[in-house]
């Protein structure tokens, strides 16, 4: 495979979603714009996926530096979540989490090698199914799951025991983040319903997610084609990709920066 053949085989994937995390669609962008570094293949990779701060931040910032020194980079801000995460795992603990975010993975799999004890609940993620993949990947490292309908969100997220469903109270939310705003974060469809589902039930409930994830820009929310829903022309459906979680109802956020509420996350980025 040459390079253009390389460059549109990227862009064709991440268009389709068929790479996910807006970490690895990152920095796949960042290696694909490294094949060809002009102006024109920067604007192509930045209008694949509207909705990815990270990617913008990345093409915009770091453009000096090789793919090597950029993934260095990337691990360490990695590594440094992964300590903020282990100190919020209790022994036992139960872990919601939605979609497939590379970040969280990678710090579970890190807690599971530190010897901490818990089980993870994960749901489908419709409809293309990525919380198949966090299942398989966090499974492989000998991880507990169970996995839910995204329609069984209260069945999951209860505080109490809910013994006809045999399911556990829920310690602890994790969801990753496409996009950090001023007034919230831009995440998986489905997100926002976890979020006012784990307030209500007193859950704690994290963004984890580096901070080139943060945009003081209005995030454009991407409809995706309704033919992943359903095949039916005579029929109108609405395949929203992303929705909006407001920062009241998150109870911080874990990123290189370490584990702050909103406020203090913004007045960091801010600075």
């Amino acid at each position: 495979m040459n390079k253009i053949q390389k460059f549109n085989q990227i862009c064709k994937d991440i268009k389709s979603l068929k790479i996910q995390s807006a970490t690895t669609l990152a920095k796949k962008a960042f290696f694909a714009y490294k094949l060809f570094p002009t102006k024109s293949s920067k604007k192509k990779l930045l209008s694949l996926r509207p909705t990815e701060p990270m990617l913008y931040n990345i093409l915009n910032k770091f453009l000096d530096l090789s793919f090597h020194e950029l993934d260095k980079i990337l691990k360490n801000h990695q590594d440094i979540i992964n300590k903020q995460i282990i100190k919020l795992i209790k022994n036992n603990s139960v872990i919601f989490t939605h979609c497939h975010a590379s970040t969280i993975i990678n710090a579970l799999i890190y807690a599971k090698k530190k010897n901490k004890k818990f089980e993870v609940y994960v749901t489908e993620t419709r409809p293309l199914y990525q919380g198949k993949k966090t299942a398989e990947e966090l499974s492989k490292k000998g991880i507990k799951i169970t996995m839910f309908v995204d329609s069984a969100a209260k069945i999951a997220l209860t505080k109490e025991q809910d013994k006809e469903e045999k399911t556990k109270p829920v310690n602890l939310v994790l969801l990753g983040a496409d996009a950090i705003t001023n007034k919230g974060v831009v995440n998986k469809i489905g997100s926002g319903m976890y979020a006012s589902i784990a307030k209500i039930n007193k859950i704690p409930f994290y963004i984890v997610s580096d901070s080139l994830k943060y945009t003081d820009k209005k995030v454009k929310f991407e409809q995706r084609n309704p033919n992943e829903i359903w095949k039916n022309k005579k029929i109108k459906i609405i395949n929203p990709a992303f929705e909006f979680i407001p920062k009241e109802e998150i109870t911080g956020i874990i990123s290189e920066l370490g584990t702050l509420k909103y406020r203090e996350f913004l007045g960091k980025i801010n600075k």
